[in-house]
């Protein structure tokens, strides 16, 4: 009589960025998407710079010609991170066994023994893409696809002394981030005097459009006097004004966020109002940490660089003493990242941010179904 015939359960074999399954659970991020791994000005011609991206360790540095690079921040021999060694030329050399390795991740020289290379030395390197300020990063397992990264060039429209970016580490789950850019409602509540509304975004429920994976929202009111941020530069600053939110969320974490003010006739938009065009782009450090970069080109005294310097620097200590304690208290009493298993009270404020987690939910899910 024959044996029973075994039947073995397949393996799965998880996609993670790190493109090493073990002891990696179903990576729970989008990937096939692009994300800011870096400010462009954070990549020198010398040094190199790690950064945990989506429970990855990533190294990047330039090439001798000015090229970005990214790899796993890992020598395959006995995992020493390789931003602990050397650079030679555009070669990186791990600090443990002197393993060298070009940009491509391919292992060139070999110390030991023979010299011979084994076919397994390699390392996982990334595409980059650099725009608007930044070095993005695709990290998923389909080729690198440009078409994928939303068109945010109204960024580089203008002079330098216009535009500003910033960079601000969170302790917190990068979708509370987004929540709390895609309800601006907070402003009412959180901030002070240069960025308030005075009470009138609250009372108002913004029509939420979903289209093309995108979800967009867009308050509209009026207030005296203006925001500060732009009272001083309309005919009357202490008149009434009318106020413009426009914002748009894409995957995976990137709002696009317009503002301005106007007395008298004109549109509300960008051409007509005194405004500026931001972006908020978030990208997961870890289920805990999050890399939160920002960006701004405003359409008034463009040619005043101190200025410039004053207002990012005004923005950058609002998101870090206004929206960062209550973002990472968040965090810590949550203590979880399933925003809906606490079975939140959702109000009339929460339809965008709760557009977005749901619209979020379906692409991660679309990626896991392959």
């Amino acid at each position: 009589m024959d044996a029973p015939t075994r039947t073995t359960a397949p393996i799965p074999i998880y996609t993670h960025p790190s493109g090493n399954p073990v002891g990696k659970p179903d990576t729970p991020y989008l990937l096939n998407c692009w994300y800011v791994a870096a400010m462009s000005r954070e990549l020198g011609a010398e040094a190199m710079l790690t950064r945990q991206l989506l429970d990855t360790s990533v190294l990047m540095y330039r090439k001798a010609d000015g090229t970005p690079v990214a790899m796993h921040d890992r020598c395959p021999h006995r995992f020493v991170p390789l931003s602990m060694g050397e650079r030679q030329g555009d070669d990186v050399v791990c600090k443990y066994h002197a393993l060298r390795f070009d940009c491509s991740g391919q292992c060139t020289h070999n110390p030991h023994g023979t010299g011979r290379i084994p076919a397994a030395a390699k390392v996982r390197t990334f595409p980059l893409l650099e725009k608007y300020g930044f070095v993005w990063i695709w990290m998923g397992d389909e080729p690198a696809d440009t078409a994928k990264l939303p068109d945010f060039s109204a960024l580089d429209n203008g002079p330098a002394s216009g535009v500003a970016h910033t960079y601000m580490p969170m302790k917190a789950h990068y979708e509370l981030i987004v929540d709390n850019v895609m309800d601006l409602s907070h402003i009412d509540h959180v901030h002070g005097e240069i960025i308030t509304t005075r009470g009138q975004l609250s009372p108002l429920i913004p029509p939420v459009k979903e289209e093309n994976d995108t979800v967009n929202a867009r308050w509209e009111w009026r207030q005296t006097p203006a925001m500060m941020i732009f009272a001083n530069f309309l005919p009357d600053p202490a008149a009434e004004a009318r106020g413009f939110f426009d914002i748009t969320w894409s995957a995976p974490a990137n709002i696009q966020l317009s503002v301005g003010a106007i007395q008298g006739e004109g549109q509300l938009d960008l051409n007509d109002t005194v405004g500026q065009y931001d972006l908020h782009t978030c990208t997961p450090a870890s289920a805990t940490e999050t890399h939160y970069f920002f960006a701004t080109r405003r359409n008034h005294i463009v040619d005043d660089g101190e200025y410039n310097q004053m207002k990012i620097e005004a923005m950058h200590n609002a998101f870090v003493t206004e929206d960062g304690p209550i973002i990472e208290a968040v965090q810590k009493e949550m203590n979880t990242s399933d925003f809906f298993s606490l079975n939140p009270v959702l109000m009339s404020n929460d339809a965008a941010p709760v557009r977005v987690r749901r619209l979020l939910a379906r692409l991660i899910a679309q990626q896991r179904r392959g």
